[in-house]
């Protein structure tokens, strides 16, 4: 029974998001057809500063009206009864009846309680936030979560963070939402009560898709806890689009069926902006006291060039594989014009990183993708499982042929872009700093030690999925055996986990970061019990994790 209550309003929630096809009066299909009235999708919050913080909610009005104004309170308890902040907002169906509003004028490091108010006197449901800390921090706690695909799954990783009282802040590095048709997942892949919006078997292109894709997600309840409980700062990555995306196109976009490039873009990024709860800045630096500077960063849509891909799968249909993988090693794979934040975003971070490397212990910056080197170990393709197919197997022999010279497995992450690579490791070289990667996409656990020229670098936690699936999909051997192999082919990595889903806490101190990789018991029902963690830390100064 509660599979079914959850599924209609999963189903209710992608239904909500029709406000991009307009009537004739300006009103959406939400409010004219579906009957969908009041605070569709609770409230969250994000952007935190030391003295405001963006509010969002969703109001469908129950009059036939072009927009509406909201009020917005935050008050130092949860009844209300000391208000300190307020301010109104607009919206309509233009933005699908999403609002955002900052509020300004609290106080550091501060616990508060927030609510909409609507024009008939309804209430939205009510949201905890806290503002970020000024002058010395003894820590601060922050969950790291990456590649939530629904249908594969239940949100337990946001359903067991949001029940905890020592983490200050979310850091969602992507893959929020997935674009892809129903029609692209195998049934086994499938979790019974998962459905979304929109339910064609094609990706989604228009406004109105990805509209409706965020609304479903945005309908469930692990989700809008999560926001509920505490702020987030959201970067996307590829599949709030399509994947593999870059600037000018991606890997599984096709321009003669899905239409022009740009005009989808346009359109996931303003569905981006108007369901989440964040500003129009591209990338932003968050100030966390003296302890540590956070960053969120954008390596996807605005200037990311394109990845080396078609190359090196010329090179390995080459006449001689192993020269042409040589002469794309030392050419076009070490491109200095290929870049994944632009030379822009690759200036302000420098910048940023020198600047505030001396006044904050720790220089952490968000990431979609890894930035740790990471070859394919030699037995892989000895481990495939035979319903993966030839094709599976001939994929992991092509990556180990590379290996061996040199080349990554994965072109579209920082791997496939090593100029650019090593602009931003010795950046934080130049700038002192204490540099903590916290990336995911990958759909697996990695702790990584960067290096640089021969020196340390910084760490990397990468962060496992949510719910997507891992290498363990495609894998007969034993996770251990295959994490095992990986620390050994590849010299930063220093630990990995292949197998299991979940999401990351972040513990921050004066002296050390430590990160714990938290994993989920399961995935395909609804549970919040864990399988097992492990834990790894940097201390101040060291650059290498400490193992």
């Amino acid at each position: 029974m509660t599979v079914n209550i959850e599924r209609r309003r999963l189903v209710v929630g992608g239904a909500l998001g029709l406000g991009a096809l307009m009537l004739p009066v300006g009103r959406s299909l939400s409010a004219e057809v579906l009957g969908a009235r009041g605070f569709t999708h609770n409230v969250a919050s994000g952007e935190p500063a030391s003295d405001s913080m963006l509010l969002w909610t969703r109001y469908a009005p129950a009059a036939s009206v072009d927009e509406v104004r909201l009020d917005a309170e935050v008050a130092l308890d949860r009844d209300f009864t000391r208000v300190v902040s307020s301010g109104s907002v607009r919206t309509g169906a233009y933005r699908d009846w999403t609002a955002k509003l900052t509020m300004e004028g609290l106080q550091p490091g501060t616990s508060y309680w927030y609510r909409f108010i609507a024009p008939d006197g309804g209430k939205s449901p009510v949201g905890r936030t806290k503002t970020l800390p000024v002058g010395d921090v003894d820590r601060f706690g922050l969950g790291l979560f990456s590649c939530s695909n629904l249908p594969m799954g239940w949100f337990n990783a946001y359903a067991h963070a949001a029940a905890r009282d020592d983490l200050d802040l979310w850091l969602h590095v992507g893959d929020y939402i997935y674009e892809y048709g129903i029609a692209s997942y195998k049934d086994k892949d499938r979790v019974a009560g998962r459905e979304v919006m929109p339910a064609h078997d094609h990706e989604m292109i228009s406004l109105i898709d990805y509209r409706l894709r965020f609304a479903c997600y945005r309908a469930d309840p692990d989700l809008q806890k999560l926001h509920q409980m505490a702020p987030m700062v959201a970067l996307w990555d590829d599949h709030e689009i399509t994947n593999d995306s870059w600037e000018g196109g991606a890997q599984n976009h096709q321009p003669q069926s899905e239409g022009d490039w740009n005009t989808r873009r346009a359109a996931a990024m303003q569905a981006y902006r108007e369901w989440m709860p964040v500003s129009e800045e591209p990338w932003k630096a968050y100030s966390i006291g003296t302890l540590a500077t956070l960053y969120r960063t954008e390596s996807r849509l605005l200037a990311r060039t394109r990845p080396a891909s078609a190359e090196l799968a010329q090179a390995h249909q080459a006449s001689d594989p192993e020269a042409a993988l040589r002469n794309f090693r030392d050419g076009a794979w070490r491109d200095p014009t290929a870049t994944m934040l632009g030379s822009e975003q690759e200036s302000w971070l420098a910048h940023e990183l020198k600047r505030n490397a001396p006044a904050s212990t720790w220089q952490m910056v968000g990431m979609g993708t890894i930035i740790g080197r990471t070859l394919m170990p030699e037995a892989m393709p000895d481990w495939v499982r035979p319903e993966a197919g030839e094709r599976a197997v001939d994929k992991f022999k092509k990556d180990v042929r590379a290996s061996k010279l040199g080349l990554p497995m994965w072109m579209d992450r920082w791997d496939g872009y090593p100029a650019a690579r090593s602009r931003l490791l010795r950046a934080a070289q130049h700038a002192d700093a204490d540099l903590v990667m916290l990336s995911g996409d990958s759909h697996n656990a990695w702790a990584y030690s960067l290096a640089e020229d021969g020196q340390p670098a910084g760490v990397e936690f990468a962060g496992h999925s949510v719910t997507s699936n891992g290498m363990e999909e495609q894998l007969a051997a034993n996770p251990k055996d295959v994490a095992g192999a990986f620390v050994a082919t590849n010299p930063e990595l220093v630990w990995a986990d292949t197998s299991q889903r979940g999401y990351m806490m972040i513990d921050i101190t004066p002296q050390r970061v430590a990160g714990e990789w938290l994993f989920m018991r399961t995935t395909k029902s609804r549970s919040t019990a864990l399988a097992g963690a492990h834990r790894m830390s940097v201390e101040r100064g060291r650059r290498k994790f400490s193992v």
